[in-house]
């Protein structure tokens, strides 16, 4: 057992204290099966195989838990292995922000609670309420103003009482009060996207789509910072949904022209290991960042159970050059020294099922499950897929 560990790639097999103690197993059923009574000699009676097989009776082969299956064509890819980090449905995604500043009187909205678009998630006092009105009604007084002054010089001036100057001065101020009136009329516009009670004096937060309130930064009493103030301004709430989300993973120059829109993708996470989620690249960007010469590949997952949370880092295997060739499962394949063999199963006769060991060629693609065959196999040749270990250290 010792020889035969030692020549095996570890890279290609289950951990070595695992297959000892599998092999020692099922090496010990094959030979009391093979023994008579007890005391009686274990000598070998007919037909000896030759070297490279080995002859197993079916209740051995039971025993030792040998699974074969038909070498056949398969859709074979190559994989690239990269990083990627977890991130929200941007196109669902709402973040909320305050237009006004002031303090926080109420907040409706609660983590995890869902809501839909235009439901009120905060109210906030705020005097931004009560000058955008003010700016309105004032920039209106100062256009009938502007208007009634440019009636009085165009007037005079068609009665040669008047100065062009005078005139086109007044002509000035009314157009200048005519855009102040838009400005004013724009703001109040704005800040009207929420519910504005102006005589309070209170603006109320909404939502701009349908979700779950996954952030919330504010709590009631705390001074917000409005968006046209000119200050720096904080996200209030985030609004978005968690059954389909992206994952942004990069990808280097040189395997740019290999992924296409529409690759099958495929991310684990250290949350859940050994569980993998499927999904598929639906963008790849079109820039290189200059400092990692990498570009940016998204890829869309479903998400029913929510276990893919945004920021959690992921690794991503984009599936390429996809092709149907004739291929072995990767467990299959042992190695002997520099060899790669497979078992194959010749047949049964005079009560034995004979394997024998055959020297292959295939092409062992990065993380693919399958390895495609270059040489040693033909389609429909039956291969041992599990077991093969054991059938290598009987020979």
């Amino acid at each position: 057992m010792n020889r035969v560990a030692s020549c095996i790639g570890y890279s290609e097999l289950p951990p070595l204290r695992a297959i000892v103690g599998a092999a020692l197993v099922a090496f010990a059923a094959l030979s009391t099966s093979c023994q008579k009574a007890e005391g009686s000699p274990a000598a070998p009676s007919g037909p000896q195989p030759p070297p490279g097989e080995v002859w197993l009776t079916p209740s051995q082969v039971k025993d030792a838990r040998i699974e074969v299956a038909a070498v056949a064509p398969q859709d074979v890819d190559d994989t690239i292995l990269t990083s990627g980090t977890v991130s929200l449905d941007d196109k669902r995604t709402g973040h909320v922000f305050s237009p006004v500043t002031g303090r926080v009187l109420t907040i409706m909205a609660q983590l995890g609670q869902r809501v839909k678009r235009g439901d009120p998630l905060a109210t906030i006092e705020s005097p931004d309420v009560g000058s955008a009105v003010s700016d309105v009604h004032k920039a209106e007084a100062d256009l009938i103003a502007a208007e009634h002054d440019l009636r009085r010089k165009k007037e005079l001036y068609e009665q040669k009482a008047g100065s062009a100057a005078d005139l086109e001065s007044s002509q000035d101020t009314y157009g200048r009060a005519k855009a102040e009136v838009e400005r004013a009329r724009q703001k109040e516009t704005l800040l009207r996207i929420g519910n504005v009670d102006s005589v309070t004096q209170v603006y109320a937060l909404t939502s701009p789509v349908d979700g779950e309130v996954l952030l919330r930064n504010i709590n009631p009493g705390i001074e917000v910072q409005g968006q046209y103030s000119g200050g720096a301004t904080q996200e209030l709430f985030t609004i978005g949904e968690l059954d389909r989300v992206w994952v942004l993973a990069n990808l280097f120059e040189m395997d740019l022209a290999r992924v296409q829109v529409g690759a099958p993708a495929a991310v684990t996470v250290v949350a859940y290991p050994g569980l993998s989620f499927d999904g598929r690249v639906d963008w790849v960007s079109g820039g290189l960042d200059p400092g990692t010469r990498s570009a940016t590949v998204r890829c869309t997952f479903d998400n029913p159970g929510q276990r893919l949370r945004p920021m959690m880092y992921a690794q991503v295997q984009i599936s390429v050059d996809r092709k149907k060739a004739l291929a072995i499962p990767r467990e299959a394949l042992l190695r002997v020294g520099d060899d790669k063999v497979v078992f194959t199963q010749l047949g049964e006769s005079e009560g034995r099922v004979k394997f024998a060991r055959v020297n292959v060629d295939v092409d062992e693609g990065e993380s693919s499950p399958w390895l495609e065959v270059k040489h040693g196999l033909d389609a429909g040749q039956t291969i041992v897929v599990n077991g093969g270990i054991l059938l290598l250290s009987i020979l």
